[in-house]
């Protein structure tokens, strides 16, 4: 059982006010899993300013702290803010390479996330703990998603938190299980997909990652990923251009949508959207098994 919660805003009115929405709807969903917590903000350009790539990084020991990895990377002028067990890195160059040079600088670091209109935070520990961490409440942008994790399939760690963000700008969360991820991971391994932690979920996102890149937008990529995963699931994936949903065919794990003419909204029970402005003239449905609800910008 993890808890899943999505913020597409319509309105730019609102843009301020993300971080603060998605805390609250964040917090609705903390009983759902208290192990450890995620997030991912899209558009704040204090975090990654205009003409930057971001990318976030879980940094390992062996001497890899902020203040080296900053050293590490003075050509680029980086701005490097550590926060819990993430570090972003914003530099005013290229997402290949930014992430290039971070991986050459520091091998054993693990890039969690990267764009450029993305900041990912992930980490173990109490959610509420760690959305002050991240200074979600601070958060300024046009979407964001977050994931609070009761873990089942691998252990409780940075790696093996969501989301996950393996494609640039992409983020999946996930609530539920695969029943033949190691399958499915197999084939991608084969294809030359390389992974980062032992998460089922992470082949899902890794599959959405690899179908968007041959140039398939969300919902056909989410169609295909129904087809070729079996288990229990609701998914909520991100991208730079919207979000979207889908659950599996026997629609096991729960999922709420509200729509107003100022923002799309999902959560894994109402109670997460109850704070959300206009709440009480949207439109509430859950989503049926198996189709994918997708919008864009």
């Amino acid at each position: 059982m993890c808890g899943i919660v999505g913020l597409h805003l319509r309105d730019p009115e609102l843009y301020p006010q993300l971080g603060q929405l998605l805390e609250s709807m964040l917090c609705g969903v903390v009983e759902r899993g208290p192990d450890s917590a995620g997030v991912a903000v899209y558009g704040d350009t204090r975090r990654c300013p205009e003409g930057h790539a971001a990318v976030s990084v879980l940094l390992l020991p062996s001497g890899a702290t902020p203040e080296a990895l900053k050293d590490a990377l003075a050509d680029l002028d980086p701005l490097v803010t550590p926060a819990g067990d993430t570090t972003l890195v914003a530099a005013p160059t290229g997402v290949d390479e930014l992430v290039a040079a971070v991986r050459a600088a520091f091998p054993a670091a693990t890039v969690i996330g990267a764009g450029r209109d993305l900041a990912v935070y992930k980490g173990t520990g109490h959610p509420r703990d760690l959305a002050g961490t991240y200074d979600l409440a601070g958060a300024q942008g046009w979407q964001g998603l977050a994931h609070t994790r009761m873990a089942t399939e691998s252990a409780v760690t940075p790696e093996g938190c969501h989301p996950f963000s393996v494609g640039p700008d992409q983020c999946l969360v996930h609530n539920g299980s695969f029943s033949n991820h190691a399958t499915v991971r197999r084939d991608l391994v084969r294809e030359g997909v390389t992974f980062d932690s032992a998460n089922d979920s992470e082949v899902g996102a890794r599959f959405v990652a690899s179908r968007l890149a041959q140039g398939e937008d969300l919902e056909k990529a989410l169609l295909a990923l129904r087809e070729t995963f079996d288990g229990f699931y609701t998914l909520l994936v991100t991208s730079a251009e919207g979000f979207a949903v889908v659950r599996d065919p026997i629609a096991c794990k729960p999922a709420v949508i509200a729509e107003t003419d100022a923002w799309v909204a999902m959560a894994s029970e109402f109670r997460a959207l109850a704070p959300l402005p206009g709440i009480e003239s949207a439109r509430l449905y859950e989503p049926e098994p198996g189709k994918v609800y997708a919008w864009t910008r």
